[in-house]
């Protein structure tokens, strides 16, 4: 989606981040929780929501390999949280950095990656026993009130644009949570959808506007204008499906 990783885009997401995310799963990380690693961490939302619902001292290794957006998440961490950056690509993370870390986390992460590049991933968070929450990975699937006939055309159309260049897009938190099985985790899934609608007009019309705006990169053969500016005008009730993982290392 267009500005994806803009922080205004972020910005614009993270009250919807924040309600969506798995508190069940918080609750069941396993204790302490001192050293955390966040991978694309972005502008720090998700550390802005786990921080506080652990106990302290923390650090938090903030990984990205965008500079601008790794100085915005450190400067908005939590006050008492001791906070360095890492300015790299995530995949190139190794069983060595990992070691140490009570907890690698992620946000939205996992579709953007390839099979090949979550199954080092695992591999090396197994390495390392360090254990993981994944959070907010797309799992394709959105449920619109009221329905349209076309809203599954341009949906498939979506998901297909989201596997493009071999990444995994909506097939991402099932693919890992089987990884992280078969490196000897304890995996539990939970669902982390998006609530969208009248009451975020300003997220919902921009999300649209992505979403229809990569299926019709996917399927020029179709228009969908019609229907972007239908939705837009009168915004529906949407329900955005994501899913959370976690993982841990007995």
């Amino acid at each position: 989606m267009t500005g994806e990783f803009s922080a205004d885009w972020l910005g614009l997401r993270e009250p919807a981040d924040t309600d969506a995310r798995s508190l069940e799963l918080a609750g069941l990380l396993p204790r302490p929780v001192k050293v955390i690693r966040d991978l694309g961490c972005g502008t720090g939302s998700l550390g802005r929501w786990l921080a506080p619902r652990l106990p302290v001292p923390q650090l938090w290794i903030l990984t990205d390999r965008d500079h601008d957006l790794l100085e915005i998440a450190a400067d908005r961490m939590p006050e008492g949280v001791n906070v360095a950056i890492d300015e790299r690509d995530v995949t190139e993370l190794t069983r060595d950095d990992l070691t140490g870390a009570d907890l690698v986390t992620c946000s939205a992460l996992l579709d953007l990656l390839t099979a090949a590049e979550v199954d080092r991933l695992v591999e090396v968070c197994a390495q390392a026993r360090a254990n993981a929450l994944f959070t907010l990975s797309v799992t394709g699937r959105v449920r619109f009130t009221p329905a349209d006939p076309r809203d599954g055309l341009i949906q498939d159309a979506f998901n297909e644009h989201q596997r493009r260049d071999a990444k995994l897009g909506p097939d991402a938190p099932d693919h890992a949570a089987a990884a992280f099985e078969r490196a000897g985790a304890r995996v539990v899934v939970r669902d982390s959808a998006w609530q969208l609608g009248s009451r975020r007009p300003d997220l919902t019309a921009q999300w649209l506007r992505g979403w229809v705006g990569a299926a019709a990169e996917q399927r020029p053969d179709l228009r969908f204008d019609d229907y972007l500016a239908a939705r837009t005008a009168d915004l529906p009730e949407v329900t955005v499906g994501h899913k959370d993982v976690l993982a841990i290392f007995d």
